[in-house]
């Protein structure tokens, strides 16, 4: 009986068959094959939520990443508020936690993915603030750290527990009391917590390791201080901080290496130098949005990995505005 020799994909690369004076139709090549089975797949899409565009807003944009399609949910924050911080949990939901809406808060709202419906934890952060950071290890907590709570700025780092959404203060804190920083994370290894301000702008970066919920501050720091600087990852490769102030707003991007820990800066820069932005990431690209750079801005630039090239979005924010929450329904490594 003719064999046929098949790759992994099921597909015949190869055989004995005599065709005769027939011509075999083509065959897809090993190589694209391969291709398929290890690019890098795609999550379903990341969020902007809340922010300031003059006024405080309680919109949520969406971006669908196999598309880059803009779309806007018809759920809302509870109330409308800037500087809330954004965890996501892939495939089930993100949060939004904290702000300012007039007052300082402490509530957590949460979007369920996929049906983008908003619900409030009973739960909430330890103090009310604003100007906190996010970051996530998927499928088990996300942390919100430091921030401004009406009085003074906070060092604790806040624990969203995602199978029961209890939260409560870990035992770390950062370096600093401060705002204004930058999370990110390696999910299922560490996060980390860069820049901010607590009067003095800062450039140090602070890990926390996932297992042991221990902080370290690394050796290695951002290119300047960095106060309204975002953040965003590519999980299981490097983190990113986008643009900032330091003392002047810049338009730069440097990058933690996970494996090593060491700061590069990438050549691509933003179109213009920009604070206040908010960020969040695929396996396949991270994603800025809106800011401020004189004006408030709607446009979305990206960062594809694993090149570090950069592009800006036809599809933009539905108003322009800085200090949003980010999170993603998103793969991670």
């Amino acid at each position: 009986m003719p064999s046929v020799t098949r790759n992994m994909a099921g597909q015949a690369v190869s055989s004995n068959l005599s065709f005769g004076s027939r011509r075999p139709a083509k065959m897809t090549s090993v190589n694209a094959i391969w291709r398929n089975v290890f690019a890098a797949p795609s999550g379903v899409a990341g969020y902007f939520a809340g922010g300031d565009t003059g006024a405080n807003t309680s919109g949520v944009d969406k971006i669908t990443f196999s598309t880059d399609a803009k779309s806007t949910l018809s759920a809302t924050l509870t109330t409308a508020r800037q500087s809330p911080s954004g965890v996501g949990n892939a495939g089930v939901a993100g949060y939004a936690a904290g702000g300012h809406d007039g007052g300082y808060l402490n509530g957590i709202d949460k979007i369920a993915f996929p049906a983008d419906s908003k619900t409030t934890l009973a739960a909430t952060l330890s103090t009310p603030r604003n100007g906190s950071a996010g970051m996530a290890n998927s499928g088990t907590a996300g942390y919100v750290a430091g921030g401004f709570n009406a009085s003074a700025y906070v060092n604790s780092i806040d624990k969203i527990t995602f199978s029961s959404d209890a939260v409560g203060a870990i035992a770390a804190v950062l370096v600093a009391t401060k705002n204004e920083l930058a999370g990110f994370a390696n999910s299922g290894t560490a996060g980390y917590f860069a820049g901010g301000f607590n009067g003095t702008a800062f450039n140090s970066i602070d890990k926390i390791t996932f297992s042991s919920e221990a902080k370290t501050t690394l050796a290695a720091v951002l290119s300047g201080i960095r106060r309204n600087v975002s953040g965003f990852a590519n999980s299981g490769t490097a983190g990113y901080t986008a643009g900032g102030n330091d003392g002047a707003v810049v338009n730069g991007m440097d990058k933690i290496t996970f494996a090593t820990d060491a700061k590069s800066t990438l050549s691509a820069v933003l179109p213009t130098a920009r604070h206040i932005t908010s960020s969040m990431a695929d396996l396949n690209a991270g994603y800025i949005g809106g800011g401020n750079d004189g004006g408030h801005l709607s446009a979305i630039i990206k960062i594809a990995f694993p090149d570090d090239t950069m592009t800006t979005l036809s599809a933009t924010l539905t108003s322009a505005r800085g200090f949003m929450a980010g999170f993603a329904d998103a793969v991670v490594a």
